[in-house]
């Protein structure tokens, strides 16, 4: 799917099941889902607005949306082609255009609690990865760096940013939040290497996606004017076996 069709299927997605849709991926307000899913795909939030707002006449909801107005050729596609397509279905498409596996929780993530806490989260950390990776550069520390993404390595942070003529690098773990104020939390790796390599290691929050997303840049975390206090939790994990 190019990125104009998969704005296209969260606005008809938004469209097709409103509130509904938004307590489904455990979204506030339709505000924070433009956010969250307009930066989990690379295209700006009112974009996916305007595309619920054109396919709203085709759906049976409250807006009045796009009346009068013909659908343009690229909506009526991605309309005929998914109309019909049960919410899981849709749900599981938005999952894997934006890189979040939602059934990766636990394994009872399938219950309506977990599964939205779940969904939620990914995808407000892959808004946040990719608001930094527009906008790290502004950052007076960061700039004329490059950003190596090392999310999947293990490394304890997210990015890996290097500077020309430099061995050394800084080491960037990426969090989101919703609202303007929150708990962030650590794993254990990210806190041991951010107390490792102490001031080359920030702790870069993007906050507030539900109304207008903004960095803070915190440096030196494990040492910082923000305490980080070690919370244990111990998982039984229950089996059964027979002997044959």
């Amino acid at each position: 799917m190019t990125q104009r069709e998969k704005a296209i299927l969260c606005g008809l997605f938004l469209s097709r099941c409103d509130t509904a849709g938004l307590e489904r991926l455990g979204f506030a307000s339709f505000k924070e889902a433009y956010n969250i899913l307009g930066l989990a795909i690379g295209v700006k939030p009112a974009s996916i607005k305007n595309y619920r707002d054109e396919l709203d006449p085709l759906f049976p909801n409250k807006r009045r949306g796009w009346h009068g107005r013909p659908l343009r050729p690229h909506c009526e596609k991605v309309y005929e082609t998914y109309k019909s397509h049960e919410v899981d279905e849709l749900v599981s498409l938005i999952a894997r255009f934006t890189g979040c596996d939602f059934d990766s929780a636990a394994d009872d993530s399938k219950c309506h609690n977990n599964f939205t806490a779940h969904a939620k989260r990914l995808l407000t950390g892959r808004a946040a990865e990719n608001y930094f990776l527009s906008n790290f550069n502004r950052h007076p520390e960061f700039t004329g760096s490059s950003a190596k993404d090392v999310t999947q390595a293990g490394c304890g942070f997210d990015f890996a940013l290097t500077f020309s003529g430099n061995h050394g690098f800084f080491a960037v773990e990426v969090k989101g939040l919703s609202t303007a104020n929150g708990t962030v939390s650590l794993t254990e790796n990210e806190y041991r290497k951010a107390a490792e390599l102490e001031r080359n290691y920030f702790l870069y929050v993007v906050r507030n996606f539900d109304e207008s997303p903004e960095a803070v840049t915190i440096r030196n975390p494990a040492y910082s004017e923000f305490p980080f206090v070690r919370r244990e939790r111990r998982i039984i994990e229950v089996t059964w076996a027979t002997h044959i």
